[in-house]
């Protein structure tokens, strides 16, 4: 199917109008960016856009905004335009932001439009270290509580929350350590922490390298794209905190305009250009459309609250 066809379909299934017709023809899309250049969200959402750009025949650019654990980002898109110019490259941030107190609005300031891609937080130690498997990990730092460093990206992150959350599930002390995201992997290999909460797309290469262990994968089942690391539930440890990125707009954007931009990104993530470059950072692919992306969405946030509720990481009512 063309795009031209796919989007005729979309316009009738969702009532957009003759005015819509014209979307995008104001010039360049911006996507923001959470995260600095260079890492695996900023690298992911770049290939992204360069589909989008192929699939509207507009120049869609990214931009990046990092700090205050997303919130920076958001706040700005939240500001703009509901028109599908500004589009954000969000995650679950936009509910562990929240909640940590880090932001004043949470994701109803937005409306969904795809889910893109989902990822599987690591639990990882450098590959000389003494520890073999995530119970050696937890029989350790039972022995030693409060002595064993684990890096994450920084407080409120979604890395932090899962963190606090696999040993608040086993009941032992360990010392969260939050850094800038670019600053996890080499502060790991480095030996100025002992581990690491962290997402496959800044340890997939090292992983392969040999010069990082993935001692285990919190999510439900075994990740295909790192089919060798065995879940925490797989060692007894029920903690399943699966990440994922999508866009987003302003609340309040055309639904028309939500159609259009959901075909193509569809369009985009099933192409094998954009396959190939997620088996490279070890995400999958996972397109969720705008309906059941917002459900998703609402219902983990719910979720999120009553977790970082329990681990005494909320602050936001």
């Amino acid at each position: 199917m063309n795009f031209l066809l796919g989007f005729l379909l979309a316009m009738f299934s969702t009532g957009l109008t003759a005015q819509d017709l014209s979307y995008p023809h104001k010039g360049n899309i911006e996507i923001t960016v959470l995260f600095p250049a260079g890492s695996s969200a900023d690298i992911t959402a770049r290939v992204l856009a360069e589909g989008l750009g192929r699939q509207l025949g507009v120049n869609v650019l990214v931009v990046n905004r990092p700090g205050a654990g997303g919130g920076i980002g958001y706040k700005y898109v939240a500001g703009q335009k509901p028109d599908g110019y500004s589009l954000v490259w969000n995650s679950n941030s936009i509910s562990t932001t929240f909640h940590s107190g880090q932001l004043a609005f949470d994701y109803k300031a937005f409306d969904a439009v795809a889910r893109v891609l989902v990822e599987s937080p690591l639990v990882a130690v450098r590959s000389d270290a003494k520890w073999k498997t995530l119970g050696d990990l937890i029989a350790d730092a039972r022995a030693r509580p409060g002595r064993i460093t684990v890096a994450n990206s920084g407080t409120g992150s979604h890395t932090h929350i899962s963190s606090v959350a696999l040993f608040s599930a086993v009941q032992v002390a360990v010392v969260d350590v939050p850094h800038g995201a670019a600053q996890v992997v080499p502060n790991l290999l480095g030996g100025h922490v002992e581990a690491t909460v962290q997402l496959p797309g800044a340890l997939a290469s090292h992983i392969k390298s040999g010069s990082v262990r993935a001692l285990a994968a919190l999510i439900p089942k075994r990740d295909p794209a790192l089919p060798e690391v065995p879940t925490a539930r797989e060692q007894g440890v029920n903690v399943s905190l699966e990440a994922w990125r999508g866009i987003a707009v302003p609340r309040g954007t055309p639904i028309g305009v939500i159609a259009v931009l959901e075909h193509a990104i569809r369009r985009t993530v099933e192409s094998p250009e954009f396959t190939r470059s997620c088996e490279k950072y070890a995400v999958r692919p996972a397109f969720m459309p705008a309906a059941e992306f917002g459900e998703l969405i609402a219902k983990e946030d719910a979720e999120l609250a009553v977790l970082m509720q329990s681990i005494g990481l909320k602050k936001n009512p």
